[in-house]
């Protein structure tokens, strides 16, 4: 049974932020940032005495949000800032000293936070969302709010209370919930998906034809930035780990061997590892659909303009396309590690990556459906088990694989007819949620099982 009709935005899908989780970093940080505005909203009368703020961690932001940097998100969050306009060197620095404290201003009350303030609730999973986490404000032992967030994947945040079905104040043009709505109003209106994705887009945000072209441009550029830095920045990344970064050397292998049959691949692989490297550091990303996924659109988008060297409209169409894929996934199935594993992510990554890769190619709407599909269906049931909890082994070579998967899932699309296509994109996103929910806990963003347990070899 498929979920109601879908109303997110493009600039929901594609956010900007500091790495190394969208899921883990920037919605805990919005979380945060919206119990600030909460406790700024009680009775002035209310805060007298000493207040005091807990924040307890559950579920898969306790067992790997260290490695994740939730610890300094919900600290950020309550400091005011907020992912997009964070600057990444100033919230790597919080809690880097585990006796820095920090002030919250809540109605001009001043109370202290640090890492005492946070409790990871580890081995508790009955929370209603993998992803849980709870604010608590406190004056001498009575709790004056209280305030619970799941971060449900790709940085969106859902507050406990909310009513999620709540029918939206903007409507789409054209809606649709499964592939199969959108491809009959493709049609019968007689459009393109981009036609249909801006109209929808328009009534949404409200936002001019310009205006989004605009900030899918940006979205674009932030992108592209995140693979320049990760093919300059050498070095170790942070972490235990001590990983190397390996973009720029496979950077310079390929410009070395200009000529070589395996170019093409080594240069997709070296952009897709460079905006992962980024990632993992804690530097700014776009979630694409999440930041663990974050290098594999970059990277195709990076070689399909410095490479293909389409223009700027091609690949703000290839953007929709990408978007259109994502929706799907996400509002009928989920692109969270801790729901799905990294079929969520690196999977949901790689189906939209084949879908722009498709679509900026001029193949019918059929094909790119089929290529978003295969995708798919080549990630189903993989495990997110990072080594660590840091978001680099295996982490990083995947945003490599899953663009190397889409590349070769859009090839294999575009032979024969499509019309032979035995499984639509529907069917396969309902194969993956039902994978999600068969999936053990251990194996869905736990470090608890897998390659997580191979921590001690490296």
């Amino acid at each position: 049974m498929f979920k109601e009709v879908i109303t997110t935005s493009v600039f929901d899908l594609f956010k900007i932020g500091p790495g190394p989780s969208s899921s883990h970093t920037i919605g805990p940080m919005k979380a945060a940032y919206d119990f600030l505005q909460r406790a700024n909203a009680l009775p002035a009368s209310a805060l007298t005495d000493t207040l005091q703020i807990k924040i307890h961690l559950y579920g898969s932001l306790s067992a790997t949000g260290k490695g994740h940097g939730t610890d300094r998100a919900v600290i950020a969050g309550l400091l005011g800032w907020l992912p997009d306009t964070c600057e990444p060197a100033s919230f790597t620095a919080l809690l880097k000293n585990p006796e820095d404290s920090y002030e919250v201003n809540i109605q001009e009350k001043a109370i202290q936070v640090s890492a005492k303030s946070i409790v990871f609730e580890k081995g508790r999973y009955d929370s209603p969302h993998p992803n849980t986490v709870v604010f608590k404000l406190i004056r001498n032992s009575t709790i004056l709010l209280e305030e619970e967030y799941y971060s449900v994947g790709g940085g969106f945040i859902q507050r406990k209370g909310e009513d999620s079905t709540t029918a939206p104040t903007k409507t789409p043009v054209y809606a649709f919930s499964t592939m199969k709505e959108l491809k009959e109003h493709l049609l019968n209106q007689k459009i393109s998906l981009t036609d249909l994705m801006m109209a929808n887009e328009m009534a949404l945000t409200g936002l001019s034809r310009k205006e989004i072209y605009q900030k899918i441009d940006d979205i674009l550029e932030t992108m592209h930035k995140a693979v320049k830095r990760g093919l300059r920045h050498k070095g170790v990344l942070p972490g235990s780990i001590k990983l190397r970064r390996k973009a720029p050397v496979l950077f310079e292998q390929a410009k070395t061997h200009a000529l070589g049959i395996d170019t093409f691949m080594v240069f997709l692989n070296a952009y897709c590892m460079a905006a992962s490297e980024e990632n993992a550091a804690g530097n700014i990303v776009v979630t694409a659909p999440t930041s663990g996924a974050s290098g594999v659109i970059p990277g195709v988008t990076y070689l399909l303009r410095n490479h293909y060297h389409y223009d700027k409209q091609k690949l703000r169409e290839g953007m929709f396309a990408a978007a259109a894929v994502g929706f799907l996934i996400k509002h009928n199935a989920s692109i969270s590690g801790a729901e799905m594993g990294c079929m969520g992510e690196i999977g949901s990554a790689s189906a939209m990556a084949a879908a722009m890769l498709a679509y900026c190619a001029g193949r019918s709407i059929e094909t790119v459906e089929a290529a978003a599909e295969i995708a798919i269906e080549h990630h189903l049931g993989m495990t997110c088990d990072p080594i660590g909890g840091y978001v680099q082994i295996p982490c990083i070579e995947r945003n490599a694989m899953g663009a190397i998967k889409a590349y070769n899932a859009y090839l294999l699309a575009s032979s024969g007819n499509t019309g032979y296509q035995k499984i639509s994109l529907d069917s396969v996103i309902k194969v993956m949620r039902a994978t999600g929910k068969d999936m053990s806990k251990k194996y869905k963003e736990t470090s608890q099982a897998g390659l997580a347990l191979s921590a001690t070899e490296c």
